[in-house]
């Protein structure tokens, strides 16, 4: 798997809820992915319960840190369906049939396609929405912030004209 690919990859296990899979992939994370090494770090020295724990009060207590891309830039409103729809004939144009239990504009699912494909178009696409969300992280402490700059970081260079 190419480096690119290892770190998408990594970046999108390190955004899913930290089950015991995930707290027995760590090394391996810290390893394959050193520009993630400030989030696998913590994450190794924190209890699996208080990691949980942050997770879900980062993600899921409060809306304005979602984890799904088309929420930011179409919020509640019948486009973000349209936006849905997007992502999964984006997936299956590469021949991926998205089944996951997520929503398929879910980050970690395109981090994931990302690693998969190689294709980052969608999260270049969402560029905008990621920097939000990045700021918001940041702002909130969470160590989830240093996973995003990360991904902002690797994303190629924004088309000359184009907001930051």
């Amino acid at each position: 798997m190419p480096t690119d690919a290892v770190f998408y990859q990594a970046a999108a296990l390190c955004l899913t809820y930290p089950d015991d899979d995930f707290i027995a992939r760590l090394p391996l994370l810290r390893e394959a992915a050193p520009q993630l090494r400030e989030f696998t770090d913590h994450a190794a020295v924190t209890p699996p319960r208080e990691l949980a724990a942050h997770y879900v009060q980062v993600f899921d207590v409060d809306n304005r840190r979602r984890l799904y891309l088309s929420w930011w830039q179409d919020g509640d409103t019948p486009r973000q369906g349209t936006s849905l729809v997007r992502f999964k004939d984006v997936y299956k144009a590469y021949g991926i049939e998205f089944t996951g239990e997520e929503l398929p504009d879910f980050l970690p699912a395109v981090l994931e396609f990302t690693a998969r494909t190689g294709n980052t178009d969608l999260l270049t696409e969402h560029r905008d929405c990621l920097a939000q969300l990045r700021r918001r992280l940041t702002a909130f402490g969470t160590p989830y912030a240093c996973v995003l700059e990360a991904v902002c970081a690797a994303l190629p260079p924004a088309p000359t004209g184009a907001r930051p």
